[in-house]
């Protein structure tokens, strides 16, 4: 008897987007399915970052294919919305508000209901329950980025977008972060992140896709990128 096919939760093709005359993506495919955790892997302006805007329904794509969940995000965005949780790379936060005003605004607006308890635990588990209660105006860069991951990771989405969440993190918020993908995965979400750190990529993944210059140029299981052998591989698909 023939298994049933196995639809992937984020399925992109020949995305292309354009700012003006810039084309910042250059025709990506991309294919994420449940339960795995997926890095985009490039260096800066490679179209990483511009490629999760569009699958949080932030970005509107310029041609191409985009399923999230099987909602098409050109036609629907909100819905696309409604099932992503979305780590974007910068910005986000707002400086006159503390972390528990964040999540309250977050559970409010996702109508959580018994957050609680899982937003003291993911605050902890980043070491920010000491800082719960202050403005995020004077937050290190580290400290934002930790904010960013729990403020996504709150309300268990379906799909996990996680924009250089290891950026300027230290070692107790890299691992809080591996663990946050780790249950992510164990509840059968799909998870995306976008990183030009390979080392971390592959400790988090099981998956790779390499852009360089807005376009794709490699797909391929995370472990063939470690060690000697992985990073210079990695370095022949930048150059």
């Amino acid at each position: 008897m023939s298994q049933p096919a196995v639809h992937p939760v984020i399925d992109v093709r020949g995305l292309h987007v354009r700012f003006g005359e810039v084309e910042a993506v250059a025709g990506i495919d991309l294919r994420a399915e449940a339960g795995h955790a997926t890095a985009l892997l490039g260096r800066n302006g490679a179209g990483k970052s511009t490629t999760m805007r569009v699958l949080a329904g932030v970005v509107p794509p310029t041609a191409g294919s985009v399923l999230v969940g099987g909602i098409d995000v050109a036609a629907d965005p909100v819905a696309v919305k409604r099932r992503v949780g979305y780590c974007p790379d910068v910005g986000g936060l707002v400086p006159r508000a503390t972390p528990w005003e964040h999540l309250q605004l977050a559970a409010r607006l996702r109508r959580l209901d018994d957050w609680e308890v899982r937003a003291r635990d993911l605050l902890e588990r980043f070491e920010l329950g000491d800082v719960a209660h202050r403005v995020t105006s004077g937050f290190s860069h580290g400290m934002g980025r930790r904010l960013s991951v729990v403020l996504a990771a709150l309300h268990e989405p379906e799909v996990l977008l996680l924009d250089e969440p290891f950026d300027g993190v230290d070692p107790l918020g890299v691992e809080a972060t591996q663990a946050v993908i780790e249950d992510a995965r164990a509840r059968g979400a799909s998870v995306l992140v976008s990183t030009h750190l390979r080392d971390l990529a592959i400790q988090a993944c099981s998956t790779a896709v390499v852009l360089r210059g807005g376009a794709q140029v490699a797909a391929m299981e995370a472990d063939e990128l470690s060690g000697e052998a992985g990073a210079d591989a990695y370095r022949a698909l930048l150059d």
